[in-house]
């Protein structure tokens, strides 16, 4: 399978570059019209980009503060074996009969019979 376009490495310097340009003319573009806030910092050059950066930067922080409060364990809705649904119980059974197999599905992902 062809991989998303996104993911090939001969586009990331590509998107970097026109992230870099569309940001270079923002900031640019505050010469051209003049900017009228409401407070005197965001008459500032560059303080909508900084600002935006700042923010994006503290949202990513707070959604992996709030991730490590709420994650949970696998097997936090699962108070012993006997819950296990019969593919889980079905794998757990052959993980414990056939290591080596288990090993290889920890490696590639998947179960090769």
């Amino acid at each position: 399978m062809k991989p998303h376009w996104l993911d090939r490495p001969e586009n990331h310097r590509k998107l970097w570059v026109g992230f870099i340009t569309i940001l270079i003319f923002t900031i640019l573009a505050e010469f051209v019209w003049p900017i009228h806030g409401h407070f005197e910092i965001e008459s500032l050059t560059g303080f909508n980009a900084l600002y935006g950066f700042g923010t994006c930067t503290a949202m990513v922080a707070f959604a992996k503060l709030l991730g490590l409060w709420l994650k949970r364990p696998d097997t936090f809705y699962r108070s012993n074996d006997s819950e296990l649904t019969s593919a889980e119980a079905h794998f757990k059974e052959n993980a414990r009969a056939n290591p080596e197999a288990n090993s290889e599905v920890k490696a590639t992902g998947t179960a090769h019979e």
